[in-house]
């Protein structure tokens, strides 16, 4: 392998880690490998902390091609909560409003959920690394401050609900979707649309491009697999 002239690695980013964090550990595990101070390295697509599953890095040369890679479909698998919500969609923040779910079927789900299928608007989370005005989204909600985010057009090609529990209120989805797509945010939708709220409880990238979670590397094992690698 020759991380300078580039490398394209898949990593199965562990749950509460950033995709930044994965990044680091991975790129001083290279540097000192390669005895170099600061092997360039970058990934294509950010995972939420409370994320896991697939995160494609990118060193040396191949760098240049985070861009075209950002564009692959991607596939998910979320859980949701029904009946409440929380400021970031998902569990990093706590319940700030309930609703009833007394109306909420399985029928219900099966005949909204196709409404997201498709070409469809969406606002970002606030609680996200969008641009305002030079600053990061969420860095503008940590502080309190107002943040209005624009809709942006983006595509859903599959939407299957997996699972439904009445007893917990709680939904299964698989998602195929473009570039852009925040499952928080689609959770947000999904959950207004049923007049019930709704956040994520789990969400997993399970696929990017034709990469799946069985291909990807194991952040604990990567020193391992480094080690057994063949380096020019």
């Amino acid at each position: 392998m020759n991380f300078h002239e580039g490398e394209i690695l898949y990593i199965n980013k562990p749950y509460r880690m950033t995709s930044f964090g994965a990044l680091a550990y991975v790129r001083t595990r290279l540097s000192k490998k390669l005895h170099v101070k600061r092997l360039k390295t970058g990934h294509a697509g950010t995972l939420d902390p409370l994320a896991t599953g697939v995160l494609v890095l990118c060193t040396g040369k191949a760098t240049k091609r985070i861009e075209s890679l950002q564009y692959a479909t991607k596939e998910y698998t979320a859980t949701m909560q029904l009946g409440a919500t929380t400021p970031s969609y998902d569990m990093e923040h706590e319940v700030d409003c309930t609703y009833p779910v007394d109306h909420i079927t399985r029928e219900l789900i099966e005949q909204t959920l196709p409404r997201f299928v498709g070409e469809i608007q969406q606002v970002p989370p606030v609680f996200s690394a969008c641009n305002v005005n030079g600053k990061r989204a969420y860095t503008m909600a940590r502080k309190g401050e107002a943040v209005a985010l624009q809709p942006k057009t983006l595509r859903i090609d599959e939407l299957e609900l997996t699972s439904y529990d009445p007893a917990t209120q709680q939904m299964s989805i698989r998602v195929v979707c473009g570039k852009g797509t925040y499952i928080r945010a689609l959770a947000r939708d999904i959950g207004d649309a049923l007049g019930s709220g709704a956040y994520l409880t789990a969400l997993c990238r399970t696929r990017v491009g034709d990469v799946r979670l069985e291909d990807c590397l194991e952040l604990d094992h990567f020193q391992q697999w480094l080690d057994a690698q063949e380096i020019e």
